[in-house]
């Protein structure tokens, strides 16, 4: 029986990673082919969208009764040729990637990609502009972009503030000065916290019957608590897997009295010194947060610094 192989540029029967389609794109590459030179494009633009997808899924909170490893790595599976579905109908990017790499390699662009009047000489396609506008709305969730990285669509901060960031920040911002004045803390570094732990304020934690915790920054009602309290499953990495959990968590009268304890908290306890002492910077920030364990989620730093530096102003 013979086996029917896929060419080069028929890229929908691939996985981005497949290691027989990279053997393929190197054989043609190094003849010259204008169709390898689409194809490989075409790869890096199916892999760009499946990194906007991995940050759409880390942004989106999983704490179905379903979700476990085996529907994660199933949804990774359909998330890749997904990407590659996309990838063949095109975003725009591949194109853009053709144009530039035939000016070095003087292979005409026009045999892989035809014309388009919409994409000036090095610039970017319509498409382009919706991929970027999608990128932000991925770091106004609270996903991280991988710094590895390159171009315009994955790097340029967002230029202007989506509805429920402003809402966000002008209902906060007043408490989070105050805070800002107990710890050294910038306020913007808590409001991205606070956004993070409380999606926005789209995910507070609330108490069986809908009230609200006003608990902005996830924390948890120890044994030393004499306050209120609500109980509610949540989502807890042990050894890097994520388990369901019933916690109990601290409950406020008000927004100003969850900055209050949260600054209580953050200035008290011990193990965060290392975290004041690198209040200056959003990364070292996030970053000491994380080593100092105040959550199990091992993206933590990555999401808190996105939010801050690319969403927050």
């Amino acid at each position: 029986m013979i086996r029917q192989t896929s060419t080069p540029t028929d890229l929908s029967a691939n996985l981005a990673l497949d290691n027989k389609g990279l053997a393929e794109l190197r054989q043609g590459a190094r003849a010259g082919s204008a169709d390898a030179t689409k194809a490989a494009a075409t790869q890096f633009e199916a892999m760009f969208v499946n990194m906007m997808l991995k940050s759409m899924r880390d942004a989106t909170p999983s704490e179905g009764m379903l979700d476990n490893q085996q529907t994660k790595m199933f949804t990774t599976m359909l998330d890749q040729q997904t990407s590659q579905n996309i990838a063949k109908k095109g975003i725009g990017l591949a194109d853009v990637l053709v144009r530039q790499l035939s000016k070095s390699t003087g292979i005409d662009p026009a045999a892989s990609i035809g014309t388009d009047s919409d994409v000036p000489d090095g610039g970017f396609t319509r498409s382009m502009l919706d991929a970027a506008r999608l990128q932000r709305s991925i770091e106004a969730a609270g996903g991280a972009t991988s710094s590895s990285t390159t171009g315009a669509t994955a790097t340029a901060p967002s230029t202007s503030r989506h509805a429920h960031v402003r809402a966000f920040q002008d209902k906060l911002s007043s408490h989070a000065d105050e805070a800002s004045k107990a710890t050294g803390i910038p306020a913007k570094f808590m409001l991205g916290q606070a956004a993070l732990e409380s999606g926005w304020g789209r995910r507070e934690i609330k108490g069986a019957d809908g009230t609200n915790s006003n608990n902005l920054f996830g924390i948890k009602a120890g044994s030393d608590w004499k306050g209120k309290t609500v109980d509610i499953t949540t989502t807890e990495y042990v050894n890097g897997r994520a388990q369901r959990k019933v916690e109990k968590f601290r409950a406020y009268d008000s927004y100003a009295d969850s900055f209050k304890d949260y600054a209580k908290l953050i200035t008290s306890n011990p193990r965060y010194e290392k975290v004041l002492a690198s209040a200056g910077d959003a990364s070292a920030f996030a970053q000491g947060l994380q080593k100092a364990g105040y959550a199990t989620d091992p993206n933590y730093a990555s999401k808190l610094s996105a939010i801050i530096k690319k969403t927050l102003v």
